[in-house]
This record gives C-alpha cells, structure tokens and sequence, in this order.
C-alpha cells in the first residue's frame, strides 16, 4: 500500500481523525488512538498492530524501536509498523499540531484496534491476581493504575460501572501504553460479582469503615483488589461481597487518591506472593 501525504488540516481523513475525541465515534469505529513514541512502542511490543500510523516527518524523531530487534539490530519504528500491516500518512506539521491531542507532539498518532474484553474473555490463573476499580471518573486515574498493575504482575483490570473508556485518550497517554500490555474489560457491578463467584475470586475491598489492615489480610491465591470512586467509594453490593480492608492515614485528609490507593494495596500482594 503506497504512503499518503496530507499537508490540510481540512482534509477528511484528519477530521475524522479528531472526531475519534468523542467515546461513542471511538466505539462506533471500533478504534483507539494513541499518540507518542513511547506509547506506540510498547503498544506493538504488547502485539498490537496498528491500522493506521500518522507520522510528521518534521516532528518525528527516528530513534529507533528499542523493542523490536533483528539479530541485534534496531528496526525502526515506522518501518516495524509498516511491516505489521499499517497504513502510514504523512502529515504537515501545521496539519499534525492541529490534531494532536497533546502538548508537544512527537510527531506520531496511531489508531489500533479496540482493547476492551468482556469478563468471559479475561484467563483466570490459580493464584490470579486482579484490579477492580468501581466508579472510577478520571481517565488519568484508569491509566496510573495500569501502569501499577502492569508492574505488579496483574492479570486483568476490570473496569465496573465505568464512567471513562478504555480508548478514552487521557487512559492511554497517562498508561504510558500499558493498556496494551495487561488486559482490561468492562462490566456491571452485578456482572463483576456473578464472575468472581464463578472463580472462587476473593474480593478485598478498600474502604476506612473497618478495623481490618489491608497487611492483616491474606492476598494470595485469587484475589481482586477493588477500589471505589474518591466522592462515593464502593457501592454496598460490593462492599458486602468483600473483605473489607483500610489503608491507615496519619494526616487530615480522610482518603487517598484511587491511583495511590491501588498501588498500595497491589504492592502488599505482590510482597506476600514473593
């Protein structure tokens, strides 16, 4: 397929392009826009192929991908997404800081597939160790908490009563890319629920209303640690499916941020695990 150039920010394909900004275009689409080296790196290092990479030759670097080798030699990264199959478009740099969705562009936008599951989808291990965050409003806070689960060895993150979505561009930018690297699905609380009692899963559920340290509780085995909303936490019907377990706090404030408070949490499972 031979490359495009487009130097117009008028030009159909960059309006649609922008158009991705809105969730129901993405889920219509079926697409999810990264943006960034580094994120598009891991994105294909995690096996995603990427459908369409936009590239602004004055912007963009080549510094090569790093994850990609072939017999010790760099592949760049262009040239690694071309050979998955991607589209590639130039695009002027006044075009491409008209649709870019940061700051400071790096000069590459890609759009790949969907990465959203059901729960049917997601593999339960034995000792499998899950993230369920309820609630949760703030993009940015989806995205800090993959890149804590990507870290922690988590199998799944399961978005329940989702606010944002997993393509939601802030998600993706503040994962640095690991929406790619740990699966992540989407379900109701009800749905959530019926799955973790399919698998024996043992909900350990954040809150400050109990006595109960998060270190006095076994986190091994199959476990999903959950996770509320900062202004409305864990819904009841969760709360009572749960083991409820409190961070202590030694300041004034009453609560942590979500992000934080999964990674406490995860970091203590992966502790006793070893």
């Amino acid at each position: 397929m031979p490359d495009l150039t487009i130097t117009s920010p008028a030009n159909p394909r960059l309006k649609a392009l922008v158009a991705l900004r809105r969730r129901r275009t993405r889920e219509d689409a079926g697409l999810t826009v990264v943006e960034g080296f580094e994120e598009l790196a891991l994105a294909l290092a995690a096996g995603a192929v990427p459908r369409t990479l936009f590239i602004c030759p004055e912007l963009y670097s080549p510094a090569g991908y790093a994850g990609m080798q072939d017999i010790g030699r760099q592949i760049d990264f262009v040239e690694a997404a071309r050979a998955a199959g991607a589209e590639i478009v130039y695009v002027g740099r006044a075009a491409f800081e008209k649709v870019s969705y940061r700051d400071g562009p790096d000069g590459l936008i890609g759009l790949l597939p969907p990465v959203d599951r059901t729960l049917a989808q997601v593999d339960v291990p034995a000792d499998g160790l899950f993230l369920i965050a309820q609630g949760a409003e703030k993009p940015g806070n989806l995205g800090a908490m993959l890149r804590t689960a990507d870290a922690a060895g988590v199998c799944a993150v399961i978005a329940v009563d989702a606010v944002t979505d997993w393509a939601n561009p802030n998600v993706v930018r503040a994962s640095k890319g690991t929406v790619f690297a740990v699966p992540v699905a989407t379900a109701t609380a009800a749905e959530m629920l019926a799955w973790a009692n399919e698998y024996g899963i043992r909900l350990v559920t954040t809150t400050p209303e109990t006595h109960v340290r998060y270190t006095d509780i076994d986190l091994t085995g199959r476990v999903a640690i959950v996770v509320g909303a900062e202004k409305h936490g864990i819904s009841p019907s969760v709360l009572e499916a749960g083991l409820p377990a409190r961070i202590p706090l030694c300041g004034k404030a009453n609560s942590l941020n979500v992000a934080a408070a999964a990674a406490i949490v995860l970091f203590e499972a992966v502790r006793q695990r070893g």
